[in-house]
């Protein structure tokens, strides 16, 4: 308990580390994967959402831990754990999951599948006829392009590329001599699931793993020898890319060049079969510069990444029921988009509104004689984008069009440095971010000659121009034609393209320039009102809370008496609920069909509510490293609508979880006396209901 005397924020016990708080959301995730209120094959998807988050948390976290021990260049958290310690502490976490990976994938999902008529069998249990066919395919297809490898005195050790699954084999020789070779499962070919059998015509319902199937043609492989056992092993490496910019390069070479090194970065983890033999993994560690606390025995399935191949099943009785999103009705039919813009703020909430006005309002921008210019950051997007499309389509239209295009966004940057050249080949001026920033602001702007002048039409989002993720993300966008924000949006663009330094904008909140300074001051100001009048309130949703500077302000502001109401989905360093620190303070997390991307930053500022949106959550590398937008919603219908919806969101009781002060999280339970909510239904159920038009008319 801190009193008055003793009240420190900044005390290690008050923070929750970051890659434990990470590991506690994947088990989240992983509920979901056992929450038989969703589909079989929804199910299955999260469960391959588990394997490729801890795959990116080895690839990126894990590794940057390893370079700090290193290199001992470190210095203590916020939460004052050691990376050695934390190492230690990863490894236990990790044992425990994949325990809990494999108990879903055995225990629960295989057996809902093979009940629902989607069996993943041995080969041992195909009938014969089946093996005949798969003998067939084997030598037809698959064989051709095996390379067994040796691994001898004579020949040094393959390299093992990031994240394959291959096969270690021992094999005997007819003089009792035993040798060693690696196959690499050719899963990117093929699939890891290769059907059997398609009853009448229809979508599979029978498959064999593939490397199941290699494993029992090991012999036409090895002819001549016996195989004394074949053991499945993946490698993965430390993704993490350092740019780095000489007198010979630009920023677009350098990412480019710095791709590379990812493909053979260093090995930071090995998984195993547990059957393998304990020579044969001190043999496979000693060669990959792996310690015996980087090896992780998996039982059952390597790779659960690869279970998003059964997701795509034609099997629409075991996937969510679709949705047809909202479209308001003045936007759903051929008008000027632009008049309705001018007349009215349009607040987008993704998946449930839709982004078909979007990709209609870049389409008539781009055709449109009175439209000048178009500006935009774009992130991730989509590989078939109709923003692009209509960007390139400006170009031709002679407009002026100006990309400033993040080609430093993780795991993108091979698909950005494509669409930056097709930009630039259409002539579209493209800026590929900052050398020491990522651009994650998310901003559109279209500058248009109208009979009363130029007006600056802004589109700001807590989402990518991506018409894929925006299925599948909630993402909250705003349309407006606020001339602040327009003049705010010019500035940051010039600051982005040109050398235009700026420290104060009239309504945006812009990081690293003036978006911390800007919450902390809010935080402030409730601290005041609650002083006042005992009524200071906050309510944030938002992905991450671990910037130590805002968590010292809310600790702060909950000592003061300060309700806070925060809906972090992921990554949260804050203890709540402790005394005389944070017992005012509710964490609560949801996970669920869409993935939770929207920011809504809500402070009462005694009942002259104040929201705002847009891309940044409150973590360092937001706050410092990035660019990044929040702005305020003027209208005050759509700013009634959003504090609706935050009360939705943080009165879910059926998909939202509790974070405890020791860090653990519970499930919501519906109280006997309380309705039921699940926020995401809700929102389905109730899309559009937002845009505040109603009460405008009135």
């Amino acid at each position: 308990m801190a009193t008055e005397e003793t009240f420190n924020p900044k005390d290690p016990d008050y923070y929750i580390n970051r890659e434990l708080s990470w590991l506690s959301f994947n088990r989240r995730v992983l509920a979901e994967a056992n929450d038989t209120t969703h589909p079989l094959l929804e199910r299955v998807k999260f469960l391959a959402i588990c394997g490729s988050n801890l795959d990116e948390f080895f690839m990126v976290r894990v590794s940057g831990l390893r370079h700090q021990v290193k290199d001992g260049i470190w210095k203590l958290p916020p939460d004052g754990i050691a990376p050695a310690d934390l190492l230690w502490k990863i490894q236990l976490e990790v044992d425990e999951l994949y325990r809990l990976y494999e108990e879903t994938w055995s225990s629960s999902l295989l057996p809902a599948l093979s009940a629902a008529g989607v069996s993943i069998v041995l080969f041992s249990q195909l009938t014969d006829d089946e093996k005949e066919a798969m003998h067939a395919y084997f030598h037809s297809t698959i064989y051709p392009i095996l390379t067994p490898m040796a691994i001898d005195a004579a020949r040094s050790f393959p390299f093992i590329s990031n994240l394959s699954l291959n096969l270690a084999v021992v094999l005997g020789s007819a003089d009792g001599r035993r040798y060693l070779a690696r196959i690499k499962i050719p899963s990117l070919t093929f699939g890891r699931f290769i059907p059997v059998s398609s009853p009448g015509g229809g979508p599979p319902s029978r498959f064999i793993l593939l490397e199941d199937l290699i494993a029992g043609h090991l012999g036409s492989l090895f002819p001549g020898m016996s195989v004394e056992g074949a053991y499945r092993f993946r490698v993965t490496r430390d993704a993490e890319i350092k740019v780095v910019i000489d007198d010979a390069s630009d920023l677009l070479t350098a990412v480019e060049d710095s791709i590379e090194c990812r493909r053979t970065g260093v090995p930071v983890r090995l998984e195993v079969d547990p059957a393998t033999p304990p020579r044969l993994i001190l043999l496979l560690s000693e060669r990959l510069g792996l310690k015996e606390s980087d090896v992780y025995g998996v039982s059952g399935f390597i790779g659960h990444n690869d279970l998003w191949q059964l997701h795509d099943l034609s099997r629409p009785d075991l996937l969510d029921e679709p949705f047809v999103p909202h479209i308001t009705d003045p936007l759903a039919h051929e008008e000027d988009i632009f008049d309705l813009v001018r007349s009215r703020d349009t607040l987008f909430y993704h998946p449930y509104d839709s982004f078909i006005p979007i990709v209609r309002l870049f389409r008539q921008a781009a055709i449109d004689p009175d439209v000048l210019a178009i500006k935009i950051t774009l992130y991730r997007i989509d590989k078939k984008s109709p923003i692009v499309d209509a960007l390139m389509k400006a170009r031709q239209h002679g407009k002026q069009v100006t990309v400033v295009l993040e080609l430093k966004a993780k795991f993108d940057e091979l698909n950005n440095i494509t669409w930056a050249r097709a930009l630039e080949q259409e002539g579209v001026h493209v800026v590929y971010g900052h050398e020491r920033l990522k651009v994650h602001a998310k901003v559109a702007m279209i500058v248009r000659r109208e009979a009363d002048g130029i007006y600056r039409y802004v589109h700001l989002s807590s989402g990518n121009y991506n018409t894929v993720t925006t299925r599948i993300y909630g993402d909250i966008g705003y349309l407006t034609a606020d001339p602040d924000i327009g003049a705010d949006a010019t500035e940051l663009f010039n600051h982005l393209t040109g050398y235009v330094e700026r420290q104060e904008y009239r309504k945006l909140l812009v990081a690293p320039i003036n978006l911390r300074q800007g919450i902390l001051k809010r935080i402030e100001r409730e601290i005041e009102h609650q002083r006042a009048n005992q009524n200071g309130y906050i309510a944030l949703k938002l992905n991450g809370l671990l910037d130590p500077e805002i968590i010292s302000a809310l600790y702060r502001a909950s000592h003061e008496g300060v309700r806070m109401d925060l809906n972090v989905r992921g990554l949260c360093a804050l203890r709540p609920g402790i005394t005389g620190v944070s017992e005012t303070i509710k964490v609560t997390s949801i996970v669920g069909r869409f993935l939770e991307h929207a920011r809504i930053y809500h402070f009462h500022n005694g009942g002259d509510d104040e929201v705002l949106l847009g891309s940044s959550d409150m973590m360092q590398r937001n706050l410092r490293r990035r660019v990044e937008v929040l702005f305020p919603v003027r209208d005050p219908a759509i700013r009634s609508a959003l504090v609706r919806i935050m009360r939705v969101h943080l009165s879910d009781n059926q998909k939202s979880w509790r974070l405890n002060a020791d860090g653990s999280y519970d499930r919501i339970q519906q109280e006997n006396t309380e309705t039921a909510c699940h926020s995401q239904d809700w929102l389905i159920t109730n899309r559009g209901a937002w845009h505040g038009w109603k009460e405008r008319e009135e």
